[in-house]
């Protein structure tokens, strides 16, 4: 049996696939949430000189599908849950984001759902005022990828106003030119066109984006580091000043040898 933890289902490509909208995702009320949100939702913690601060934006319970891992089977699946202590119904796909504060400077590592991938997420903003956060003080916001569950809490439904409009944007320029190449959306499957015709519609425009090469420092102490493999290009968030590099991804904020 293939032994998966539950990091291993977040990450998988399938979910990159299910993500590509062009309309918000619908669930039926079979699968409206049953995981209880967090007493409280979000955690802060040290990492070297950074404060740092995961904040829960909900919940995606997805349920089993034979294509979405497929390197397990959904008994595989199901019995690596029970293993995780997870529920066996189906998968747990929890959104977090992460909040820094390093030299005086507020960074948000991606956006979250914006309320807009599932009805059972886009609790982000509301977590975050909680952590006594204030959206209108975030200065930085790094982007990973542009993946719904990352990008949609920049820009409001519908109208694509910026949520953040006095925040800095900052993007590898690889994964700003792929999404932003006009081509792209013929090369791209049915279901990721919608997302890269909005991406097309509003990145350009905003004034506040900016691309940088390689592993560059995007913030004070923080620089990419490039983990491409699921998407075009992925890099993660590496605090440069710690004795184990702390890595911010898309799912949190993990320990990595300094060397990575």
């Amino acid at each position: 049996m293939l032994n998966l933890s539950r990091r291993d289902f977040v990450v998988s490509t399938g979910l990159a696939a299910a993500l590509g909208l062009n309309a918000r995702l619908a669930v039926t009320q079979a699968f409206a949430q049953t995981t209880p949100d967090p007493a409280r939702g979000f955690v802060s913690y040290k990492v070297g000189a950074a404060e740092v601060t995961a904040l829960y934006d909900g919940i995606w319970e997805k349920p089993h599908d034979p294509a979405f891992i497929a390197n397990a089977s959904v008994d595989d699946v199901k019995a690596a849950m029970v293993k995780a202590g997870l529920p066996a119904d189906f998968v747990s796909i929890p959104f977090t984001v992460v909040v820094v504060r390093s030299a005086g400077k507020t960074i948000l590592c991606d956006s979250g759902t914006g309320g807009q991938v599932q009805p059972t997420a886009g609790k982000m903003m509301a977590n975050m005022k909680a952590a006594g956060i204030d959206p209108a003080a975030i200065d930085t916001i790094l982007i990973s990828h542009c993946h719904p569950d990352h990008i949609f809490g920049l820009m409001e439904k519908d109208t694509n106003k910026p949520v953040f409009p006095n925040a800095e944007i900052v993007i590898s320029d690889v994964e700003y030119k792929f999404w932003t190449d006009p081509a792209v959306i013929d090369r791209l499957p049915e279901a990721r066109k919608g997302l890269a015709r909005r991406i097309q519609a509003v990145f350009p425009i905003w004034k506040n984006i900016r691309q940088v090469e390689g592993e560059a420092e995007v913030a004070p102490g923080i620089r990419f580091v490039g983990a491409p493999g699921r998407v075009t290009v992925e890099p993660v968030v590496g605090r440069k000043d710690c004795l184990g590099t702390a890595v911010a991804d898309h799912k949190g904020f993990a320990a990595a040898p300094a060397g990575l």
